[in-house]
């Protein structure tokens, strides 16, 4: 698999009215999961023509990248949480209100089985399904807002891993062989800036680090024949980011975690230099994310290619692969590129994939 999505594909317009109509009682449900149902099929499709080599349904059913976890709990307040702010290279700004949990969790549905089985059965093609990491879940703690629901932070997360671990077993059980969880707030912990944050509120990012491997290796692990890969990125948000730096303040995520497959940003010079690859075990993948998901312009083939030679100082060829570096639309309003370009992009990590490893 040398050609890959991140996950979220930019939501057709037809798909953003049918949720709005949905929300205001103007449809019915069955209704809205036959217009899915069309957008998925559309993603699928995309994903096959541009030589992608294994297909997410492009999130389509989520309102946002961690949709699945919220909308398939009652418990959490879904626009409650603290605000984060985005910002782009112009300096322009916009604040984005996360999800908090006030109630104790209680599952209404599966996270993602009834997506994965959809997709699986409308493609031949490799199939992920994305869910979202223990360290991400944990943002949606508010020490004030949920302490009637979890009197502690740590009670909360219990509940995280023991709700997605059950998720992963029931993928597992439908035949779902590759799971992605997606970590961007582990970018929280190699931004200097944000780094110093936590420091005062009283938090060791190295001991955030290590609680967090240990989460993420316990929803995971044990469960053979299912390729697991994680995803960092710094933010992504309606073509604006949260986060700078190199990865090596967290590198020993590579080491330590029993995951199979880093998919990693490295559209810009925010992500820094591929010295930290050097962290990466012998027996593991690193995707590149050389293509950006943010602005429209097309990247170079040939600086793609040089790239990836480039990076495989660090992590010979055999173990890279290509993609965008993060989604399209991690949040239903979709990042600022037209659908022709998302096509553009795709069509270029399926193109030089095909080139560089044949």
């Amino acid at each position: 698999m040398r050609a890959e999505v991140v996950g979220s594909l930019l939501r057709p317009d037809y798909l953003v009215a049918a949720r709005k109509e949905l929300e205001a009682g103007e449809i019915d449900p069955a209704r809205f999961k036959e217009v899915e149902d069309r957008a998925v099929d559309e993603a699928i499709d995309l994903q096959v023509a541009a030589g992608i080599d294994v297909v997410t349904d492009g999130e389509q059913r989520r309102y946002a990248f961690f949709g699945h976890l919220v909308d398939s709990m009652s418990g959490f307040d879904k626009f409650g949480g603290w605000a984060i702010p985005f910002r782009d290279e112009k300096g322009e700004q916009l604040v984005f209100k996360r999800p908090v949990v006030v109630e104790k969790l209680q599952p209404l549905r599966s996270m993602a089985a009834e997506d994965f089985t959809y997709l699986r059965a409308r493609t031949k093609h490799p199939a992920k399904v994305t869910l979202i990491s223990a360290q991400q879940a944990a943002a949606y703690y508010d020490p004030e807002k949920s302490k009637g629901a979890y009197a502690t932070r740590d009670a909360y997360l219990d509940d995280i891993v023991r709700y997605s671990r059950r998720e992963v077993d029931e993928l597992a059980r439908l035949g779902c062989t590759y799971v992605q969880i997606d970590a961007p707030q582990y970018a929280a912990l190699l931004d200097p800036e944000l780094r110093e944050g936590y420091r005062k509120r009283g938090s060791d990012p190295e001991k955030l680090i290590d609680t967090c491997i240990e989460m993420d290796n316990a929803i995971i692990e044990d469960h053979p024949g299912v390729r697991f890969a994680m995803h960092i990125c710094r933010g992504n948000n309606q073509s604006k980011f949260y986060a700078a730096g190199d990865y090596e303040p967290i590198a020993r995520i590579f080491e330590r975690t029993k995951f199979d497959r880093f998919l990693l940003e490295y559209d810009d010079e925010r992500s820094g230099g591929f010295e930290p690859l050097k962290h990466v075990p012998e027996d593991r993948t690193v995707v590149l994310g050389l293509v950006t998901s943010k602005k429209p312009a097309l990247e170079s083939e040939e600086e793609l290619k040089r790239r990836i030679v480039e990076a495989a100082r660090y992590v010979p060829l055999e173990r890279l692969a290509l993609s965008p570096q993060c989604g399209f639309a991690s949040t239903m309003e979709g990042n600022r590129l037209t659908a022709d370009d998302q096509r553009r992009k795709l069509e270029l990590v399926g193109r030089v994939a095909d080139a560089v490893w044949g």
